[in-house]
Protein backbone atom coordinates (compact mmCIF):
# COMPACT_ATOMS: atom_id res chain seq x y z
CA UNK A 1 0.00 0.00 0.00
CA UNK A 2 1.31 3.02 -0.78
CA UNK A 3 2.22 6.35 1.88
CA UNK A 4 -0.03 9.12 1.55
CA UNK A 5 1.71 11.35 -1.23
CA UNK A 6 0.83 14.42 -3.44
CA UNK A 7 2.13 15.38 -6.62
CA UNK A 8 1.65 17.11 -9.90
CA UNK A 9 -0.30 15.60 -13.16
CA UNK A 10 -1.32 16.48 -16.47
CA UNK A 11 -3.40 14.41 -18.68
CA UNK A 12 -4.41 13.80 -22.39
CA UNK A 13 -7.77 15.28 -23.83
CA UNK A 14 -8.10 12.07 -25.29
CA UNK A 15 -10.48 9.83 -22.82
CA UNK A 16 -8.75 7.01 -20.35
CA UNK A 17 -10.00 5.58 -17.47
CA UNK A 18 -9.05 2.81 -15.26
CA UNK A 19 -8.58 1.66 -11.72
CA UNK A 20 -6.44 1.58 -8.57
CA UNK A 21 -6.54 0.52 -4.85
CA UNK A 22 -5.86 3.41 -2.94
CA UNK A 23 -7.68 6.70 -3.49
CA UNK A 24 -7.30 9.60 -4.92
CA UNK A 25 -8.36 13.52 -4.62
CA UNK A 26 -7.79 15.66 -7.23
CA UNK A 27 -8.23 19.36 -6.85
CA UNK A 28 -7.16 21.91 -10.64
CA UNK A 29 -4.71 24.06 -10.63
CA UNK A 30 -5.10 25.54 -13.86
CA UNK A 31 -7.53 24.66 -16.54
CA UNK A 32 -10.32 21.84 -15.91
CA UNK A 33 -10.58 18.20 -16.17
CA UNK A 34 -13.64 16.09 -17.37
CA UNK A 35 -14.27 13.21 -15.10
CA UNK A 36 -16.69 10.52 -14.70
CA UNK A 37 -16.94 9.02 -11.33
CA UNK A 38 -19.87 7.17 -10.20
CA UNK A 39 -22.77 9.12 -10.67
CA UNK A 40 -20.88 12.25 -11.47
CA UNK A 41 -20.29 13.03 -15.44
CA UNK A 42 -19.00 16.61 -15.87
CA UNK A 43 -16.41 18.86 -15.48
CA UNK A 44 -14.33 19.68 -12.35
CA UNK A 45 -12.45 23.25 -12.04
CA UNK A 46 -10.19 25.43 -10.00
CA UNK A 47 -11.79 25.63 -6.93
CA UNK A 48 -13.22 22.36 -7.07
CA UNK A 49 -12.13 18.73 -5.77
CA UNK A 50 -13.39 15.27 -6.97
CA UNK A 51 -12.84 12.07 -4.91
CA UNK A 52 -11.94 8.78 -6.46
CA UNK A 53 -12.48 6.02 -4.06
CA UNK A 54 -10.24 2.87 -4.41
CA UNK A 55 -11.23 -0.06 -6.50
CA UNK A 56 -13.70 2.78 -8.36
CA UNK A 57 -13.16 2.77 -12.75
CA UNK A 58 -13.07 6.48 -13.50
CA UNK A 59 -12.70 8.08 -17.05
CA UNK A 60 -10.95 11.57 -17.58
CA UNK A 61 -10.09 13.61 -19.72
CA UNK A 62 -8.35 17.29 -19.77
CA UNK A 63 -6.22 20.00 -21.82
CA UNK A 64 -2.81 18.91 -21.93
CA UNK A 65 -1.78 22.10 -21.07
CA UNK A 66 -4.30 21.93 -17.60
CA UNK A 67 -2.42 21.06 -14.55
CA UNK A 68 -3.42 19.38 -11.32
CA UNK A 69 -3.03 18.51 -7.74
CA UNK A 70 -3.22 15.04 -7.12
CA UNK A 71 -3.46 13.39 -3.82
CA UNK A 72 -3.35 9.03 -3.80
CA UNK A 73 -4.16 8.38 0.14
CA UNK A 74 -4.28 5.47 1.96
CA UNK A 75 -7.33 6.80 3.57
CA UNK A 76 -9.91 9.54 2.91
CA UNK A 77 -10.82 11.88 5.98
CA UNK A 78 -13.87 10.47 7.36
CA UNK A 79 -15.95 13.46 5.85
CA UNK A 80 -15.13 12.40 2.34
CA UNK A 81 -15.51 8.57 2.86
CA UNK A 82 -18.67 7.66 2.02
CA UNK A 83 -19.08 6.60 -1.88
CA UNK A 84 -21.73 8.81 -2.50
CA UNK A 85 -19.51 11.89 -2.66
CA UNK A 86 -17.62 12.42 -5.40
CA UNK A 87 -16.93 16.13 -6.50
CA UNK A 88 -17.17 19.47 -3.90
CA UNK A 89 -17.08 22.92 -4.03
CA UNK A 90 -13.28 24.22 -2.09
CA UNK A 91 -13.35 26.94 0.31
CA UNK A 92 -11.77 30.05 -0.97
CA UNK A 93 -8.95 29.71 1.69
CA UNK A 94 -8.51 26.27 0.95
CA UNK A 95 -8.18 26.89 -2.97
CA UNK A 96 -5.24 29.08 -2.15
CA UNK A 97 -3.40 26.39 0.02
CA UNK A 98 -3.70 24.06 -3.15
CA UNK A 99 -2.80 27.01 -5.59
CA UNK A 100 0.66 27.03 -3.12
CA UNK A 101 0.56 23.40 -2.92
CA UNK A 102 0.88 22.82 -6.40
CA UNK A 103 4.22 26.25 -6.74
CA UNK A 104 5.73 24.38 -3.78
CA UNK A 105 6.19 21.17 -5.25
CA UNK A 106 6.70 22.50 -8.94
CA UNK A 107 9.88 24.52 -7.50
CA UNK A 108 11.70 22.33 -4.79
CA UNK A 109 11.84 19.06 -3.56
CA UNK A 110 11.60 18.06 0.26
CA UNK A 111 10.12 15.21 1.73
CA UNK A 112 9.77 16.25 5.42
CA UNK A 113 7.73 19.38 3.94
CA UNK A 114 5.67 17.73 1.57
CA UNK A 115 4.61 15.37 4.38
CA UNK A 116 3.18 18.05 5.91
CA UNK A 117 1.82 19.91 3.20
CA UNK A 118 -0.05 16.82 2.34
CA UNK A 119 -1.28 16.52 6.16
CA UNK A 120 -2.21 20.37 6.07
CA UNK A 121 -4.52 19.57 2.91
CA UNK A 122 -6.47 16.57 4.53
CA UNK A 123 -7.22 18.77 7.84
CA UNK A 124 -8.63 21.63 5.28
CA UNK A 125 -10.48 19.09 3.14
CA UNK A 126 -11.62 17.45 6.38
CA UNK A 127 -13.37 20.89 7.12
CA UNK A 128 -15.35 20.61 4.22
CA UNK A 129 -17.64 17.90 5.56
CA UNK A 130 -20.67 20.43 5.53
CA UNK A 131 -20.27 21.20 1.68
CA UNK A 132 -19.27 18.23 0.31
CA UNK A 133 -22.57 16.78 -1.29
CA UNK A 134 -25.10 19.68 -2.15
CA UNK A 135 -27.15 20.65 -4.50
CA UNK A 136 -25.40 22.14 -7.29
CA UNK A 137 -27.90 25.66 -7.18
CA UNK A 138 -26.33 25.80 -3.59
CA UNK A 139 -23.07 25.01 -4.44
CA UNK A 140 -23.26 28.22 -6.78
CA UNK A 141 -24.45 30.11 -4.06
CA UNK A 142 -22.11 29.15 -1.39
CA UNK A 143 -18.83 30.05 -3.46
CA UNK A 144 -20.39 33.31 -4.70
CA UNK A 145 -20.90 34.18 -0.97
CA UNK A 146 -17.47 32.91 -0.04
CA UNK A 147 -16.12 35.18 -2.46
CA UNK A 148 -17.11 38.59 -0.85
CA UNK A 149 -19.02 37.95 2.52
CA UNK A 150 -19.51 41.81 2.89
CA UNK A 151 -21.92 41.79 0.75
CA UNK A 152 -25.58 42.53 1.07
CA UNK A 153 -26.89 39.15 0.64
CA UNK A 154 -30.71 39.02 0.91
CA UNK A 155 -32.37 35.92 0.32
CA UNK A 156 -34.52 37.20 -2.93
CA UNK A 157 -31.19 38.04 -4.31
CA UNK A 158 -29.78 34.49 -3.59
CA UNK A 159 -32.94 32.95 -4.49
CA UNK A 160 -32.44 34.51 -8.30
CA UNK A 161 -28.95 33.50 -8.06
CA UNK A 162 -30.30 29.77 -7.93
CA UNK A 163 -33.75 30.07 -10.14
CA UNK A 164 -35.61 29.73 -7.44
CA UNK A 165 -38.70 31.16 -5.38
CA UNK A 166 -37.87 33.27 -2.33
CA UNK A 167 -39.37 30.27 -0.41
CA UNK A 168 -38.21 27.38 -2.27
CA UNK A 169 -34.62 28.48 -1.98
CA UNK A 170 -35.05 28.99 1.87
CA UNK A 171 -36.45 25.78 2.06
CA UNK A 172 -33.45 24.08 0.02
CA UNK A 173 -30.56 25.91 1.58
CA UNK A 174 -31.84 24.54 4.90
CA UNK A 175 -32.05 21.55 3.64
CA UNK A 176 -28.66 20.89 2.10
CA UNK A 177 -26.46 23.35 4.93
CA UNK A 178 -29.10 22.68 8.24
CA UNK A 179 -28.84 26.53 8.66
CA UNK A 180 -30.52 29.70 6.82
CA UNK A 181 -28.74 31.59 4.09
CA UNK A 182 -28.57 34.40 6.47
CA UNK A 183 -27.03 32.43 9.38
CA UNK A 184 -24.68 30.58 6.80
CA UNK A 185 -23.37 34.03 5.91
CA UNK A 186 -22.93 35.90 9.56
CA UNK A 187 -21.41 32.61 10.43
CA UNK A 188 -18.74 33.48 7.42
CA UNK A 189 -18.30 36.83 8.50
CA UNK A 190 -17.51 36.11 12.13
CA UNK A 191 -15.24 33.62 11.20
CA UNK A 192 -13.36 35.99 9.31
CA UNK A 193 -13.28 38.43 12.09
CA UNK A 194 -12.30 36.19 14.55
CA UNK A 195 -9.15 35.01 12.33
CA UNK A 196 -8.63 38.98 11.00
CA UNK A 197 -8.61 40.08 15.06
CA UNK A 198 -5.83 36.66 16.00
CA UNK A 199 -3.53 37.07 12.74
CA UNK A 200 -3.38 40.98 12.07
CA UNK A 201 -3.11 44.31 14.09
CA UNK A 202 -6.04 46.12 11.70
CA UNK A 203 -8.46 48.16 14.02
CA UNK A 204 -11.62 46.83 14.59
CA UNK A 205 -13.75 48.79 12.83
CA UNK A 206 -12.07 48.45 9.87
CA UNK A 207 -11.99 44.24 10.42
CA UNK A 208 -16.23 45.34 10.70
CA UNK A 209 -16.20 46.42 7.50
CA UNK A 210 -14.04 44.44 5.95
CA UNK A 211 -17.26 41.62 6.88
CA UNK A 212 -19.87 43.38 5.75
CA UNK A 213 -20.84 46.01 8.66
CA UNK A 214 -20.52 49.65 7.94
CA UNK A 215 -21.61 50.46 11.74
CA UNK A 216 -18.71 49.57 14.26
CA UNK A 217 -20.91 49.10 17.28
CA UNK A 218 -23.34 46.80 15.36
CA UNK A 219 -20.16 44.91 14.65
CA UNK A 220 -19.54 44.52 18.13
CA UNK A 221 -22.73 43.74 18.87
CA UNK A 222 -23.41 40.94 16.88
CA UNK A 223 -19.55 39.41 17.31
CA UNK A 224 -20.52 39.46 21.15
CA UNK A 225 -23.92 37.37 20.47
CA UNK A 226 -21.63 34.83 18.55
CA UNK A 227 -19.18 34.00 20.59
CA UNK A 228 -19.73 35.56 23.99
CA UNK A 229 -16.87 38.62 24.27
CA UNK A 230 -16.56 41.48 22.58
CA UNK A 231 -13.73 42.06 19.49
CA UNK A 232 -11.84 43.81 21.86
CA UNK A 233 -12.06 41.74 24.98
CA UNK A 234 -11.14 38.92 22.63
CA UNK A 235 -8.41 40.24 21.01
Amino acid sequence: MIVNRLSIRSYRSQSRHHQHDYHQIVLPLQGSIVMQVGAFDGKVSVGDAIVVHAGQDHAFAADESARFLVADLNQLPSNLSSPAITKFLLAPATTAYVQFVGLQLMTNTHAHIETSMCEMLLQLLEQQGEHAKIDARIAKVVSEIQQDIKQNWSVERLANMAYLSPTQFKAVFKANLGITSQQFVLQLRMQKAKALLTHTDLPVHIIGEKVGFDNPSAFSRRFTQFFGQSPKSYR
